[in-house]
């Protein structure tokens, strides 16, 4: 196999500073965070308590997004009651005040607890996107469809706290179908957009590793989780609040600290013989180092020519544009087949998994889904 080069981590024109980066993030956005970042940038450049804050980090990785983790520092202050006065600019919170006056007031805030936000710093970005589960849903719905097998082992690849294995308890429904508990306190109406071809499954087990999981059954957990959902996205918070419900109505999932090259090879073998493992991963491998990427590969090229495996992805295209979509793929090993594994292409998603959109009839036939032996 050969594998994708590196792409740029975020997406976007980083500059040699962290000032830079902090600017090409916000652009010229008018949200809270986009004042925050910007007002961040002059502060750092101005050797204010930004400065502080970062020090030690200013030849950080890009993909380590100090800003975000910055940000998500200040809003764990803020979900803690202990600085009531930036509240009235969280519109998860209710604020309403205006966020073009938030940034004066957020850098009084930065510089009274530089210690504690430099700390933040060492915290990875921690998102746990519920509204992926529905690219996960299509993914499960192609795999069944073509193997025949019903009985799920699901496995994730960057699990978080685990939350889309629990897809199975989400409700989804669309014009013409829906699947789930009807009652259930995640509701993901419409979104899936497409034709789908509704299959019923079973999961058997479900487990996940992460490098830095999250335990979602502690107010510790929970609130690093909330704390990196941006403040006015107040859909993300209504989707997050809703399945930490659903997971704290089930049996904790197992997820292990652990590399996914690490982990796979004995979580493979420990799959019953009589369901298939399901290997799903969502925007995780655009952070992955080259080495692991290619461990990975060859961990899943070497069972699946011993055993039936599947894999859902929603991923980046490494090789292709710049602010593409990430997309759906799955591949489907099977020792007896003549070709294996099965590509296919399902369709286009979101950044936070909603909406999914499958390919349609009519589409170019480059667009179509397609498998490639």
């Amino acid at each position: 196999m050969s594998l994708p080069r590196a792409r740029s981590v975020p997406d976007w024109d980083s500059g040699d500073t962290l000032a830079d980066r902090f600017r090409a993030h916000a652009g010229d956005t008018e949200h809270l965070y986009g004042y925050a970042m910007r007002g961040m940038a002059n502060d750092w450049e101005a050797g204010g308590p930004t400065q502080l804050v970062c020090r030690g980090y200013e030849t950080a990785p890009h993909g380590a997004v100090i800003q975000l983790r910055l940000l998500a520092g200040v809003f764990r202050l803020v979900l803690t009651g202990r600085t009531p006065e930036l509240g009235p600019y969280y519109p998860c919170l209710g604020g309403t005040d205006p966020a073009s006056q938030a940034w004066p007031v957020m850098r009084e805030v930065i510089a009274a607890h530089i210690a504690e936000l430099h700390e933040a710093l060492t915290v990875a970005p921690q998102t746990n996107e519920v509204g992926r589960a529905a690219a996960l849903l299509a993914g499960l719905f192609d795999i069944v469809a073509t193997s025949g097998v019903r009985r799920i082992a699901l496995l994730e690849l960057g699990a978080s706290a685990g939350l889309n294995l629990l897809v199975d308890r989400y409700h989804f429904e669309s014009r013409d179908w829906r699947l789930g508990p009807a009652d259930s306190p995640v509701q993901l109406i419409g979104a899936i957009e497409g034709p789908v071809n509704l299959q019923s499954f079973e999961i058997v087990d479900r487990a996940g590793c992460d490098l830095h999981p999250v335990d979602a059954g502690t107010a510790t957990g929970r609130l690093l989780l909330r704390s990196f959902v941006w403040p006015f996205d107040l859909h993300r918070h209504v989707r997050l609040a809703a399945a930490l419900r659903v997971a704290a109505l089930q049996p904790q999932v197992r997820i292990d600290h652990a590399a996914a090259s690490d982990w796979l090879p004995r979580t493979l073998g420990a799959v019953s013989p009589n369901a298939l493992p399901v290997v799903w991963h969502s925007i995780t491998q655009l952070y992955w180092p080259s080495a692991e990427l290619a461990a990975v590969e060859a961990i899943l090229d070497r069972y699946g020519r011993m055993h039936r495996l599947a894999e859902v992805s929603m991923e980046f295209d490494l090789t292709g544009p710049r602010h593409a979509k990430p997309e759906i793929r799955t591949r489907l090993w099977n020792p007896d087949a003549a070709h294996s594994p099965r590509h296919r292409l399902l369709g286009t998603v979101h950044d936070h998994g909603i909406p999914v959109t499958l390919a349609r009839a009519g589409q170019p036939e480059g667009d179509l889904p397609r498998y490639v032996a």
